[in-house]
């Protein structure tokens, strides 16, 4: 296996969670065994269902009397040193709605350790380790930048700015920018708000700006329950400090000023051709005979147009370099809490499994199925290897495409969340498919 095979290596883990209080149907029949030396084999059955059994796909599995401590020691732990030494890891929770993928991710205590999410564990270590470098005498504190929006269907929404809407767009740069509403400045300056990232120095101020942004977070009925997520919450926290703060700040009030200076060199160019040309009776176009394009006015336009853009390209040079002034700087932690997956067989019996859904929420269901393949097929392409990974597959895939490319050196794993319930049986079952399908394209 090439050094790039094992830097793109990524982990499928499964956790089951526990019956709940009003699951009286009775518990799957469960096991797990390794087939080599890394990976296991998983089967289940149930009277009245056929049993199944996965290929070796996964790293590991977690029984219900797992808590989140144990998950976090297992999975995220050894990713800390490489976040700190500026690479980027990745995790997601997939599963049906209710199987526990929230209560994996996020959590709901910030202050018990076997309860709190793995983000929130992961934030917590990471300001542990933060405080010991900054005690070394950096000459700025290092931080964490934190981001958490929601992707809902074609559109992404900023938690952190009052659920603002944005927009997920390719920018000529064949990178994804995920863009929010367009704020005039004086002198025709335009800014288009980003994602916004809090800087936070202290763990405490963490956990307050989760508190609140999670409150915006947009839920709805599904096959299971009538709070479920209907949406993919990306959760980014990266290590910053005050100068890579304000050089990224610098880029955005560069990239204002470029706006009114480029448009008007568009300007001068289309009234330029418009009075050079004129139209033929044949419907053609003709050089005008009357006018002299004024290619001085055209030239001077475009020269002002070029030295804004060197000062946005020299703000995000000395991002770059910034960015270089430390190892940790850039690092990150992503986590991302994918919406409960709707399968197929409710199809056949709407009367029961879908009951209490609105129009609207199925047709969010079936977007969320198309998210989940699609990320699917970005997950074994970028596992395996391939040059063309298929991001563009749906907005989901678009917005995970840097931090998928940013990985290189770090790590990635998905966590499967199951239920045990007799009841949910397709549900687990589809579930334990798709995380066999990833984890064995992860070999």
């Amino acid at each position: 296996m090439t050094q790039d095979k094992l830097a793109r290596q990524f982990s499928v883990f499964l956790r089951w969670r526990p019956l709940t209080n009003d699951e009286v149907a009775g518990e799957i029949t469960r096991g797990s065994q390794n087939q080599d030396t890394s990976l296991r084999a998983v089967s289940i059955s149930a009277p009245a269902k056929r049993p199944w059994t996965s290929p070796p796909a996964f790293k590991g599995s977690f029984e219900p009397a797992d808590d989140n401590q144990v998950l976090f020691d297992t999975i995220v732990a050894s990713a800390l040193p490489k976040v700190l030494n500026g690479a980027s890891c990745n995790y997601f929770a997939y599963g049906h709605s209710g199987s526990g993928k929230t209560h994996t991710m996020i959590g709901y205590d910030y202050d018990s350790a076997d309860r709190m999410g793995l983000c929130v564990a992961a934030a917590r270590k990471l300001f542990e380790s933060l405080s010991i470098l900054n005690q070394e005498g950096s000459e700025h504190q290092l931080g964490v930048g934190f981001s958490l929006f929601e992707v809902r269907q074609k559109s992404a929404f900023d938690l952190l700015n009052r659920r603002t809407q944005c927009h997920i767009r390719e920018g000529p740069d064949g990178k994804t920018h995920i863009r929010g509403p367009t704020e005039m400045l004086e002198g025709g300056k335009v800014r288009v708000q980003p994602i916004a990232q809090r800087s936070c120095w202290t763990y405490d101020s963490f956990k307050e700006e989760m508190r609140t942004s999670l409150g915006l977070r947009a839920v709805g009925s599904s096959s299971v329950h009538d709070q479920s997520s209907r949406t993919h919450a990306i959760i980014t926290l990266e290590i910053i400090n005050t100068a890579l703060a304000e050089a990224r700040q610098a880029v955005a009030d560069r990239q204002s000023e470029l706006v009114p200076v480029g448009a008007h060199a568009t300007t001068v160019n289309i009234e330029e051709q418009t009075k050079g040309y004129i139209q033929t009776p044949d419907g053609g176009y003709a050089l005008n005979p009357d006018y002299q394009i004024n290619q001085e006015r055209i030239d001077a336009a475009e020269a002002e147009k070029a030295k804004f853009e060197a000062r946005v390209s020299a703000a995000e040079e000395h991002v770059a370099e910034v960015l270089g002034s430390h190892r940790s700087l850039g690092g990150k932690f992503v986590f991302v809490d994918l919406a409960g997956a709707e399968y197929q067989e409710e199809k056949g019996a709407p009367s029961q499994s879908l009951r209490g859904q609105t129009p609207q929420e199925r047709q969010e269901g079936r977007q969320i199925n198309t998210d989940l393949l699609a990320l699917k097929e970005v997950i074994r392409a970028y596992a395996s290897g391939q040059t063309r990974i298929p991001f563009r597959s749906s907005p989901l895939t678009m917005v995970l495409r840097e931090h998928f490319l940013g990985s290189r050196n770090g790590s990635s794993a998905m966590i499967v969340t199951v239920s045990p319930s007799v009841d949910q049986y397709a549900a687990t079952l589809n579930s334990l498919k798709f995380g066999s399908l990833v984890g064995v394209a992860s070999v």
